[in-house]
């Protein structure tokens, strides 16, 4: 048997030309063997005069609410002989049930006028939310006028509501649940809109291709695009109302925050005590509520 010592056959497939990228590799090209040398380094990008002028203008913001605010922390460790005192008298809470019993009965109170403040505010959001927003609003004045409204709605506290409305319907939870429907309704429907502007326009430009009118289209093509959001976002807002009844009760809107303003005039701060430890066993309920119901909806 004899080998056949020649060369590679010119334009055989399986075997690299000298002057291929593989060839060079194999016969040895120092530099290709090494690899390439590396770049200099990227130079950091200085900051912009932009830049430094936002974080001069932070800085001096901060200052001026440092001085505006009197902030001492100085004052706050010179007072603390006043917060012993205050806690000592807290502590233990009074947990007879002459104060235990009216307490749950007022916080289930806190609680109706939380949920009926935000199940009654859902329609007005929802019409205002489709009117401001982009997406869904039948022209440019519609907009800005409901836009408008959401604004006044929501720079307007709850508890200033809660006192326009005491005087007009009297001290109780009433005024508490009317507050809480305005102010929630411009906090839902901005929230609300601005989910409606995130969604994908191709349902929608579809269905207006095809004839449909502005109902059909929210209906059909923008409603269950944000079904999920939407539920998430009034939970969120139903554990705030919660907590913001607790608030409304101080100025005589009813609920356990009237109980709470009540222990702090007569300086039954034991009795204080125990009625914010209601509070925050319905706080953390509603919150392990809002959770495992989202849990549900994002499964």
């Amino acid at each position: 048997m004899t080998w056949d010592t020649r060369g590679p056959a010119a334009g055989d497939p399986f075997t690299p030309d000298r002057g291929s990228g593989l060839a060079a590799v194999v016969a040895g090209n120092p530099g290709e063997r090494r690899g390439a040398v590396p770049g200099p380094p990227p130079r950091r990008r200085s900051p912009s005069a932009l830049g430094a002028a936002v974080v001069t203008v932070l800085v001096a913001f901060h200052v001026l609410a440092w001085q505006g605010t009197g902030f001492s922390p100085a004052d706050l460790v010179r007072g603390w002989r006043g917060m012993a005192d205050f806690i000592g008298e807290a502590i233990p809470p009074d947990l007879s049930w002459p104060v235990l019993g009216p307490g749950i009965q007022a916080a289930l109170v806190t609680l109706y006028i939380g949920l009926l403040g935000t199940t009654f505010s859902v329609p007005f959001a929802l019409v205002l939310a489709v009117l401001g927003a982009r997406t869904t609003a039948p022209n440019r004045w519609i907009y800005q006028a409901a836009r408008s409204l959401l604004s006044f709605l929501r720079a307007v506290p709850d508890v200033v509501f809660a006192l326009i409305f005491v005087t007009a319907v009297g001290l109780g939870p009433f005024a508490g649940v009317l507050a809480l429907i305005f102010h929630n309704t411009g906090v839902m429907g901005k929230l609300w809109s601005e989910a409606m502007e995130e969604i994908d326009l191709g349902p929608r430009d579809a269905l207006r291709t095809n004839g449909a009118g502005g109902v059909q289209v929210v209906a059909h093509a923008i409603l269950p695009a944000v079904v999920p959001q939407f539920i998430g976002l009034l939970l969120y807002r139903f554990d705030v109302n919660v907590r913001s009844s607790l608030v409304l009760g101080l100025v005589g809107a009813g609920g356990i925050g009237f109980l709470v303003n009540q222990s702090i005039k007569l300086f039954r701060f034991d009795q204080m005590a125990t009625h914010l430890l209601i509070v925050l066993v319905l706080v953390i309920g509603v919150d392990l509520l809002s959770a495992a119901v989202r849990r549900r909806i994002t499964v």
